[in-house]
């Protein structure tokens, strides 16, 4: 089965992620979606970063029942930070039956050469990439590991997200109502 990554912090999870996990199941790029949820990022820092199992929680509750996707706390057990390439080489030698790709926005193709070992995810495993205003994908097109997915351009952040609890303001418009009902309930945690 070829199984699409969508790694992150999902710190909250939001409409866009959901979008975007929709066009690639409908499109065919992947039979199976998993979102994997990481601990900790190690491009960014996670000062603001809600805890792990809230935020697996929300992810969990944002895809109930939604058929071809899967959520993952597969790097919560792995050393950290965990980089790209090592959680996908654990996910090949636990499930060797599977193919693994790794969905990204264009925003990530823009720097990916930065990434450890970024030539071996492509050619080993392979590239998903959705597009982001601002951050051209053709010169990508021709290689035969990077599948290009159109997406709705959502202009949906979770860090927008995050301002707009901690100012007190409604949410509802940019999470499923399960994630937005979770928050409300817990929002001593998610205060900032």
């Amino acid at each position: 089965m070829r199984i699409a990554i969508f790694s992150g912090s999902f710190n909250p999870v939001h409409n866009g992620h959901l979008a975007i996990a929709h066009e690639v199941i409908a499109q065919g790029a992947a039979d199976e979606l998993w979102f994997l949820v990481s601990p900790r990022n190690p491009l960014k820092l996670d000062t603001d970063l809600w805890p792990e199992e809230d935020r697996l929680m929300m992810v969990k509750l944002a895809i109930e029942n939604v058929p071809g996707m899967v959520v993952s706390d597969f790097e919560f057990n792995l050393p950290r930070p965990s980089y790209t390439i090592n959680t996908l080489n654990r996910l090949k030698e636990r499930f060797p039956q599977h193919q693994f790709l790794l969905l990204i926005g264009g925003d990530n193709l823009s720097i990916f050469h930065k990434w450890l070992d970024y030539q071996k995810i492509i050619t080993e495993f392979g590239l998903i990439v959705y597009p982001r205003p601002g951050f051209p994908i053709e010169n990508f097109l021709l290689n035969p590991n990077i599948t290009i997915v159109s997406a709705p351009l959502i202009d949906i952040s979770a860090s927008f997200i995050r301002k707009k609890i901690t100012a007190g303001e409604a949410i509802a418009a940019f999470v499923p109502f399960k994630v937005d009902s979770y928050i409300h309930e817990n929002l001593n945690i998610f205060k900032l």
